[in-house]
């Protein structure tokens, strides 16, 4: 190896941190301080280049050394991370010995991920440290904007979950059941369909005020979630109307042992500061199975059909609809009060 004062070793580190100095036999005598933390030194210090890059053989080699030019080299390391490299061999002044001066090309990203690189690992000229500086920042306003689309994407799923939920019960509301009937229906899921009516609430607000209205429903609520399955639809409708919508339930019985399970529990008594408040429920169901051609609106009218003659027959029970069963003005209830 040339001699090389301490200066000039110190030089070179500092101004191409990723050289290499090869011998007349292309054995790598030194190795600048980052390339010395790409591979280690033992890895690379006294083996011939060849052993240690694989050089894209376009002639510029002669035995174990390489011819330098002009132009410059392309290479990868043999093991390891095969990092793309390229650079330029000149050989030295007053000496046998070669220069080679490397660096990562487009690769320099990759390179800093792979080897932990800092700014400190390049010259303090390296165009890198500002494509890594550009990079930072590009990689910063892509996190940000990943960020604010994540939030954005999250307020957009609260506001259209806001726009589909009754606020006092937190039930489903009616657009949020017209969404899901419109869905099972296109889809050809069977269901059943029903309507539940409470009975008495107008005397609770009128005796003992709306906020003991408002308990009273949201107990509702909590009733008719228990009693349902979780992938049934659960959904307040009007003041004190509730619909239950039954996927993929059309069987006759088990309706009915549903609605009467919502019945006996809307019956037991609501406390309410020192006193309790006392309701109960009117059922009316209709199933997909009834009708050849599925209709939602016609379907709703059927359960609130069957929701009057359970009313008729003096509330707190249920009934399916029939067909030609008579409608509210048909049937023979005292005053439009019955239905409360």
């Amino acid at each position: 190896m040339a001699l090389v004062t301490q200066l000039e070793a110190s030089a070179l580190d500092r101004l191409m941190p990723m050289h290499l100095i090869l011998d007349a036999q292309g054995i790598i005598t030194k190795i600048g301080p980052t390339l010395c933390k790409l591979r280690g030194e033992s890895a690379m210090l006294g083996h011939n280049f060849f052993d240690v890059f694989d050089l894209r053989d376009d002639g510029r080699k002669s035995a174990n050394t390489i011819i330098p030019d002009d132009k410059k080299l392309y290479m990868t390391f043999k093991s390891g991370v095969s990092t793309p490299l390229k650079g330029i061999a000149t050989p030295m002044a007053n000496s046998t010995d070669m220069l080679l001066n490397l660096s990562f090309g487009i690769s320099v990203v990759d390179a800093v991920h792979d080897y932990r690189l800092t700014a400190g690992d390049f010259a303090a000229t390296d165009l890198a440290i500002e494509m890594l500086y550009l990079v930072e920042a590009k990689s910063a306003v892509l996190e940000e904007t990943k960020q604010l689309n994540t939030r954005l994407q999250g307020a957009k799923v609260a506001a259209e979950e806001q726009a589909y939920t009754d606020t006092l019960t937190g039930l489903k509301n009616r657009r949020a059941m017209d969404h899901v009937l419109g869905r099972m229906i296109r889809a050809g899921v069977p269901f059943a369909l029903m309507h539940i009516d409470l009975d008495y609430f107008k005397d609770v607000n009128d005796t003992l005020g709306h906020a003991a209205g408002d308990v009273v429903l949201q107990n509702v609520a909590k009733v008719l979630v228990d009693e349902t399955r979780a992938e049934d639809l659960v959904a307040r409708v009007g003041g004190d109307e509730f619909i239950v919508v039954m996927h993929k339930m059309t069987d006759a019985d088990q309706l009915m042992k549903v609605a009467e399970r919502i019945i006996a529990q809307l019956e037991i008594p609501v406390p309410f500061n020192d006193t309790v408040c006392r309701i109960s429920g009117s059922v009316g169901i209709t199933t997909t199975e009834q009708y050849d051609q599925i209709d939602a609106e016609q379907m709703m009218h059927n359960a609130d059909t069957a929701l009057y003659a359970s009313k008729h027959q003096g509330r707190a029970c249920a009934n399916f609809y029939v067909a030609g069963m008579p409608t509210l003005a048909d049937q023979d209830l005292p005053n439009a009060a019955a239905r409360r």
